[in-house]
């Protein structure tokens, strides 16, 4: 029997060298590799646990995703490396696309400074009594400054009154175009930004 074939062992052969092979670790990889750094921004400043803050939704300071062109309307970090240059920083992914992180920041920033009622998210421009909105115009890497900035142009809008705009910046200087650099500037700075906007609707 010998150097004979069976009919389909070969087949059944190799089908149980694949399955041995996918049970041992790193024999096989059929996922991308995962990024170096994953990376979310947090708050600096929080309601604190057990606080409840309650309210007509007509008195409430609602917060809408910011606007944002296509290059950062991604899941990737963008880095300017010249005025019309533009690349992504290597190994780095935000968790969720920064507009929405952003939203949620200075909705988290709003409520912990002014302890007024905030709601996020469509459903509510039309009933709360201040809208906060805008466009961030930049949020990532500077290479030529090696810098981190955050860029913001709030829109306040109060119901049946004036609309107001105004430009908020901030940056974390002398930083490493690595992933764990960036990250954590990236947060520090939107929290910056985040203290601004809230302070100015505080202050209207």
């Amino acid at each position: 029997m010998i150097g004979n074939t069976v009919p389909g062992m070969k087949a059944a052969t190799g089908a149980l060298l694949l399955t041995a092979c996918l049970a041992l670790p790193g024999c096989i990889s059929l996922a991308a590799k995962p990024p170096e750094q994953l990376i979310r921004l947090t708050s600096e400043e929080t309601a604190p646990a057990g606080a409840q803050v309650s309210g007509q939704l007509a008195d409430a300071i609602v917060v809408a995703d910011p606007e944002a062109d296509r290059s950062l309307d991604v899941l990737r970090v963008p880095v300017k490396v010249d005025a019309s240059g533009l690349a992504y920083l290597k190994d780095a992914v935000w968790t969720e696309k920064p507009t929405r992180q952003m939203r949620t920041l200075l909705a988290e920033t709003l409520r912990a400074r002014t302890g007024k009622l905030v709601v996020e998210g469509i459903g509510y421009e039309v009933s709360g009594k201040t809208l906060i909105g805008g466009r961030l115009l930049e949020m990532g890497y500077d290479a030529p400054t090696r810098s981190v900035v955050v860029r913001f142009d709030a829109i306040r809008t109060e119901r049946g009154g004036p609309i107001t705009t105004r430009r908020f910046e901030a940056r974390v200087a002398d930083v490493k175009p690595q992933a764990s650099k960036v990250g954590p500037a990236l947060n520090q700075a939107a929290n910056d930004v985040a203290r601004q906007v809230a302070d100015w609707v505080k202050t209207q």
